[in-house]
């Protein structure tokens, strides 16, 4: 695994983004040893101050240079920088927990949930992936049903809030909703379009929308954010036959993403048995009483660190399947959250 200490020396690896903001959050709320915090950022960050429990540390550029005495990089500045950095973290003895796409599928790379696959992480070579954030939601409580049931078929649609793409996208939504509430007819009703000049990074207007498209299409009619979760959800759970199909969806929610997932058993389950699996499983929150109008909403779930389940059903359309609605938040359980949670493991082997 790596050399034992009591405290630890930690560079977060784009550490002025959202993520990267949540590294520094959870690091001191979980209160991880730490002896020093390296900050890393590109040249656009230069000259900027971050605090990290309650000391303002200056940001540095990332360069080739960065990691001489780290023990621990975790990385979330985007595939093509953690390709390009990151061998050089390893060369330094660094241990590398890494929130892009970069290595996800490398079949020498650990992809893990700790509370999934936590064994995974002993044929770690110095990198290991954290996976996709609308996977890591999902597969807590397919590993749930499927331990106790087998597992058939999965069927997901997603409803990704625009946090998942970035802050700028973020501040494009409220653009876009502040130019509509503006802009009223002399019915007193909105309009529904806004001007091209109001969308720059999605590729449709997101406010008051769906856009059922999240990342590129590939050759297959798929975007590479659907064969992301068939793929990693494979892999993770250590299923690599399981037929898993996906549709993502961009909704105007801020943060945490929602889904719906349908999922048939090799055995029978009734919703009584399968709110058991949940609520006996680690990192699960299940918020199920329909009738009382309770179930999770992104609304309620931001800023928490578990996957919360509801609206558990039996499919009665197949002898044995069950409907679940997932929700989690993305910055959290769905990135820096995870990443942390493999650290902890590594420093506690």
């Amino acid at each position: 695994m790596m050399n034992k200490k009591d405290k630890y020396n930690v560079a977060v690896m784009g550490a002025t983004g959202a993520v990267g903001a949540q590294f520094l959050n959870l690091l001191a709320k979980r209160d991880f040893p730490i002896d020093e915090i390296r900050l890393l950022a590109s040249e656009r960050s230069k000259g900027k101050k971050l605090t990290f429990r309650d000391e303002e540390h200056d940001v540095q550029i990332l360069s080739e240079n960065s990691f001489e005495g780290i023990d621990i990089v975790l990385a979330s500045a985007g595939a093509s920088r953690s390709k390009e950095f990151l061998p050089h973290a390893v060369k330094a003895g660094a241990v590398c927990i890494d929130n892009s796409s970069a290595f996800r599928m490398d079949p020498d790379i650990p992809l893990v949930v700790p509370e999934v696959n936590p064994h995974a992480i002993k044929d770690h070579k110095g990198i290991i992936a954290n996976p996709n954030c609308s996977t890591i939601q999902m597969v807590l409580p397919l590993c749930a049903i499927n331990r106790a049931k087998g597992m058939k078929r999965v069927v997901v649609s997603t409803f990704q809030s625009v946090s998942g793409a970035g802050q700028q996208n973020i501040l494009e939504m409220e653009a876009q909703v502040v130019r509509l509430s503006k802009n009223e007819t002399h019915h007193g009703i909105g309009q529904h379009n806004v001007s091209e000049g109001m969308i720059n990074n999605f590729d449709h207007q997101i406010a008051y929308n769906l856009i059922p498209h999240i990342d590129v299409f590939l050759d297959n009619e798929y975007t590479k954010e659907e064969m992301k979760m068939v793929l990693e959800t494979r892999k993770i759970m250590e299923l690599p036959d399981l037929p898993v199909t996906a549709t993502c969806v961009r909704v105007p929610v801020y943060y945490a993403h929602s889904e719906s997932v349908n999922v048939e058993t090799e055995k029978p389950v009734s919703r009584e048995e399968a709110i058991e699996l949940l609520k006996d499983f680690p990192g699960i929150t299940v918020v199920d009483s329909p009738r009382e109008n309770q179930y999770p909403m992104p609304i309620d779930v931001e800023g928490k660190d578990d996957v919360y389940v509801g609206r558990i059903r039996v499919d009665e359309s197949v002898p044995s399947g069950l409907n679940l609605w997932v929700v989690a938040d993305n910055l959290r359980k769905g990135a820096a959250l995870n990443a942390i949670q493999i650290a902890e493991l590594l420093i506690a082997n």
